[in-house]
């Protein structure tokens, strides 16, 4: 669903990426791990066809930057942008209009009481904390039933509401076989799930994770800290 090629992305000098591939199927969790710097938000931006870069990415076989390709992406980026003077419901109308939904009013009313937002649809986007705007930037990356999604750091800033039905929705969307690509520093919050963990450091793959095929008697976060710390691979 998600194809990532020999992907590099330069700031000036700075090579961010470098010659990055990762692959997501329909129906697995892929986690990006790496400590900061490490290039994951780079990578996370360049999928979403927000940054230039070098190489190729393809979503659902089209290139990313397409209109089909956004068509069955959805992206909860790490520090949710709302529209100031839009209100929460605003932001799923827009959201609606954009896609050319038809009959979505259910599924946003079905968003909204998840996430303990049905009684602030009149609040403006300014009014909301953090975690409020975390909540409806993932009611709009849900509300156009996306074949793939993306999400930047999604636990930080929830309370502990926000972050069981952020796991709960990552199940069952993992579960109706969506593609999944998270970016987290949080080790634990993906132990249950996760299908594949590419580990990032100073911009490139440093160790490729499976599940089932970890080394006997090693977990995840003993083969993060033992790459990103220096212990041997």
């Amino acid at each position: 669903m998600i194809t990532v090629q020999n992907v590099s992305k330069y700031y000036g000098k700075l090579l961010a990426v470098d010659h990055i591939s990762l692959t997501v199927n329909p129906g697995e969790l892929t986690v990006l791990l790496g400590p900061n710097g490490a290039g994951k938000s780079t990578l996370i931006k360049s999928v979403c066809g927000l940054l230039r870069y070098q190489g190729s990415i393809t979503v659902g076989g089209s290139d990313n930057r397409s209109a089909d390709a956004k068509r069955i992406l959805g992206y909860v980026p790490e520090m949710p942008v709302l529209y100031p003077m839009l209100t929460v419901y605003e932001h799923l109308e827009f959201i609606a209009k954009a896609y050319r939904l038809q009959g979505w009013g259910s599924l946003a009313e079905e968003l909204l009481r998840r996430f303990d937002l049905w009684d602030k649809t009149a609040k403006l986007g300014k009014e909301l904390s953090k975690g409020m705007q975390q909540k409806v930037s993932v009611c709009c990356a849900l509300l156009p039933n996306p074949k793939a999604v993306i999400l930047d750091e999604p636990l930080v800033g929830l309370d502990p509401h926000g972050i069981r039905e952020i796991k709960a929705v990552i199940a069952n969307l993992k579960q109706s076989g969506c593609a999944l690509l998270i970016s987290t520093h949080m080790i634990e919050s993906m132990e249950d799930n996760w299908d594949t963990t590419y580990i990032l450091k100073d911009g490139q793959v440093a160790a490729v994770c499976r599940r089932g095929e970890l080394p006997e008697g090693r977990t995840l976060e003993d083969m993060y800290f033992a790459i990103t710390e220096g212990e041997g691979e």
